[in-house]
């Protein structure tokens, strides 16, 4: 069941990332972000965004998933995440996000904040086990379909 992957690499977005990017969010998303914008944080410096590529048992190497960020000062807004459907449940999605902290806080970022559907309970396990905890509701957050969303935080600790 699923494919078959012998390893996965998080690396930071390049811009022979942007097509399949653009792929990616057209399998995740409702909404889909296009090569355009993709395109555009790969020249943005508060932009921080990561690749998951997979590398199969046969040596062929595919994008599979993405997780990116705006910094601003000492916070940042995850702003995107998406594996591939049939990467999913692999891990791919927690060592991406582990990765983007990881190298937000090298850049002086402290807290971090994200949405995300109410309904996406595999999402809402994933940002919890990478220490996001909830902190409210925002209501009609998200478009086809209408969704609300959860508002989930990293606090400093003081």
């Amino acid at each position: 069941m699923g494919v078959q992957v012998s390893r996965i690499k998080i690396r930071r977005m390049e811009v022979s990332d942007i097509a399949p990017l653009a792929n990616i969010e057209q399998q995740c998303f409702s909404r889909p972000w296009s090569a355009r914008e993709f395109g555009h944080l790969v020249k943005e410096s508060d932009a921080l965004y990561y690749v998951a590529e997979a590398t199969h048992e046969d040596g062929a190497r595919k994008v599979v998933g993405t997780a990116g960020m705006r910094i601003m000062g000492t916070e940042g807004d995850i702003d995107n995440v998406a594996v591939l459907p049939e990467y999913r449940n692999m891990g791919i999605a927690q060592k991406l996000i582990d990765e983007l902290l990881k190298a937000a806080r090298e850049k002086g970022a402290e807290e971090f904040t994200l949405e995300v559907r109410v309904s996406n309970d595999a999402a809402i396990r994933v940002y919890e086990k990478a220490g996001f905890v909830s902190e409210g509701i925002r209501p009609g957050f998200y478009e086809d379909p209408k969704e609300d969303a959860n508002i989930m935080w990293i606090r400093k600790k003081s």
